[in-house]
């Protein structure tokens, strides 16, 4: 299991000036949404241009690790010191970041935080850091106050999130610091769909066709 910037590399360039590009929001699974994987998710935004797309889903958990499991796993720390790691590093949640390079991790986190050439400033005051020097700063007690590590990603190739869209496969909202860092995870999804003032059993699975 490795840290890795492949992505960041990657990420689609003039994504911040594109007009209509969905770099920094929330994506919300609609009720429509065909994908069994997506189903109910909720993806932060971190590129977006008619290069393609990549994001995070921030509500689904990683089942049976912890973040000190990680750590030790990933030789960040020793197993002995998985009892005396700071408080910060209690507030990190495990979470499945989406389908692709699930191997891979990507901590999402506050700007309060960067790593020179490694740190991917996205919107809002959120950042993307993919190396283990991250991890190694949160288990140091000098990581960003607050934030998530996803292991895997969702990705689009150019023009295909957008034909999602028109297929009414996803809505979309503003994102805020409880949505994509708070611990009541499964209460995410609802949070997102009331704050476009939506309940989801509004909603049926043909929302927006005419």
């Amino acid at each position: 299991m490795k840290l890795s910037r492949k992505v960041l590399q990657k990420r689609p360039t003039g994504s911040s000036i594109g007009r209509g590009f969905l770099d920094g929001q929330m994506l919300i699974a609609s009720p429509g949404m065909r994908d069994e994987r997506f189903a109910r998710t909720l993806i932060y935004m971190c590129a977006h241009s008619s290069e393609g797309a990549m994001g995070i889903v921030i509500n689904q958990p990683a089942a049976h690790i912890s973040f000190r499991d990680l750590l030790v796993k990933l030789d960040v720390i020793p197993e002995a010191d998985k009892i005396v790691l700071p408080q910060r590093a209690d507030g990190v949640t495990v979470l499945k970041g989406g389908p692709v390079e699930t191997e891979r991790g990507f901590v999402l986190h506050s700007a309060d935080f960067f790593i020179e050439n490694s740190t991917l400033p996205i919107d809002e005051g959120i950042c993307l850091t993919a190396t283990l020097d991250i991890l190694k700063a949160i288990a140091r007690g000098d990581g960003p106050a607050s934030a998530i590590l996803a292991l895997g990603y969702a990705g689009w190739s150019p023009g295909q999130l957008e034909t999602e869209v028109q297929q009414n496969g996803w809505l979309h909202c503003s994102p805020d610091a409880d949505l994509i860092f708070g611990t009541d995870i499964g209460a995410k999804y609802d949070r997102a769909m009331k704050k476009i003032g939506i309940r989801p059993g509004m909603l049926s699975s043909e929302v927006g066709h005419a």
